[in-house]
């Protein structure tokens, strides 16, 4: 495979969008799975919306999603001489002409553009369904489509990936290339991202931008996987690949030709899946400086063994954001209750009667484990002749106030003999 140079060219005017994210992808793949290059170009002609609050959230998402880029960014907002420079050569030469401050390219009526597009296949255009097109505009600034042709020739690029909705442009920057005698470059356009209903993903499907999942907890891996699948199908079928490995396996020629719907259920689902497999050490800090964006005030707290607690509910939750809501009875003992639980498992008194008989039991317990905790419990049902259960629901509300959760034994050996039995003996009061 002969190496390929490529670029994301996002404009600083917005957040960085999922489709946008899933261009860098599938460009940075392309790079690196032939040993080429990924560059980045800063489209910065709009001086009135490009912001750099947005440039910068831009590259910190590209950077969070596992992108990394070759050499310095370049910023069309520097290049207006040369793009100038090179409209009025071609004015110069005939090709185009001034209208006031503006220049516009000529278009020659009665050819056909032909170019074969890496995922859709061959696509021909009539000239004469293209207007003459502004290559300057009366305020100075380049047109789109010009100074991209003005660039990627400079840059040497060999392969543009983008959206489908690039197509219309294609046949224009191919007139430009030709006009100043440069090879094009080969062109793939991607079907877009759909929205679950068939309609242009946006707002009201959800969240859009790259920010708006990182702040919801998902992981980046999860995030990258998921985009990428949206528009490439592996050489093996699974469903859980990570860059690195994509890297190696990916190939233009794989790359699907029609629309893909955007699935919240499915990233979900993925992203459980990662949270799961991602190592307990390295998962703390990530859940920590989730529950500090989330308001939780126990994310300072040193004292908790973070890596049992997260070990505990890391299989339990589909994004960073839902440990806070499972967690905080463990750092608080004003924790929320479930009322029905509450109702069903603690009011009654047969429930109290038994948490009171195992309260100088627990306390007596030469050993504070899991297993340990589960024997005495099992030996006390069986004393009882009642079903463990009888125990383990009324113990689960008054430590947790929740009915579900981690393995209840695993939880109290976390909370500590203090704690539990303060919180047993709360409630049968």
């Amino acid at each position: 495979m002969q190496p390929m140079t490529v670029r994301f060219a996002p404009s600083p005017t917005g957040f960085l969008h999922l489709g946008s994210a899933r261009t860098a992808l599938f460009n940075w793949l392309a790079a690196r799975s032939s040993g080429g290059r990924f560059l980045l170009r800063v489209e910065d002609t709009d001086k009135v919306r490009s912001e750099q609050r947005f440039l910068d959230e831009i590259l910190e998402d590209l950077g969070w999603l596992g992108l990394d880029w070759d050499g310095e960014p370049i910023f069309q907002s520097r290049r207006f001489d040369l793009y100038r420079s090179k409209a009025e050569s071609l004015v110069e030469r005939g090709l185009a002409y001034r209208d006031g401050e503006a220049i516009l390219f000529r278009i020659v009526p009665g050819r056909k553009v032909a170019y074969d597009d890496l995922i859709h296949g061959r696509i021909e255009v009539e000239t004469e369904h293209i207007k003459d097109q502004v290559l300057i505009k009366s305020d100075g600034s380049p047109a789109y489509n010009f100074c991209c042709v003005v660039d990627d020739a400079e840059l040497q690029v060999t392969h543009i990936l983008r959206g489908d909705d690039h197509i219309s442009n294609t046949p224009k920057q191919i007139l430009f290339y030709e006009a100043f005698g440069f090879a094009p470059p080969r062109f793939g356009h991607m079907p877009l991202i759909l929205g679950p209903d068939g309609s242009k993903l946006s707002k009201r499907h959800g969240g859009v931008s790259v920010t708006e999942y990182k702040e919801e907890g998902f992981l980046p891996e999860a995030l990258a996987n998921y985009l990428i699948f949206l528009g490439w199908t592996p050489p093996e079928d699974r469903e859980i690949i990570e860059l690195p490995e994509a890297a190696r396996l990916f190939s233009i020629d794989r790359m699907n030709d029609v629309q893909a719907k955007f699935d919240p259920a499915k990233l979900k689902w993925m992203n459980g899946e990662y949270i799961m497999r991602k190592g307990t050490a390295a998962l703390v800090p990530l859940l920590r400086d989730q529950l500090r964006r989330d308001g939780f005030p126990f994310a300072a707290d040193e004292e908790r063994d973070w890596e049992a607690i997260a070990g505990l509910y890391k299989i339990r939750v589909k994004t960073l954001r839902e440990f806070g809501p499972m967690v905080e009875f463990f750092f608080r003992d004003d924790f929320p209750v479930e009322e029905e639980g509450r109702k069903k498992h603690l009011e009654p008194e047969a429930s109290r009667v038994r948490l009171a008989g195992l309260v100088p039991k627990i306390a007596a317990l030469p050993e504070f484990t899991a297993p340990a905790l589960e024997a005495l419990y099992r030996a006390e049902a069986e004393s009882l002749a009642v079903k463990v259960a009888e125990l383990i629901h009324p113990t689960r509300m008054a430590v947790s106030g929740r009915t579900k959760g981690a393995g209840l034994f695993e939880i109290m050996a976390v909370l500590g003999r203090e704690t539990v039995l303060r919180r047993l003996q709360r409630n049968i009061a």
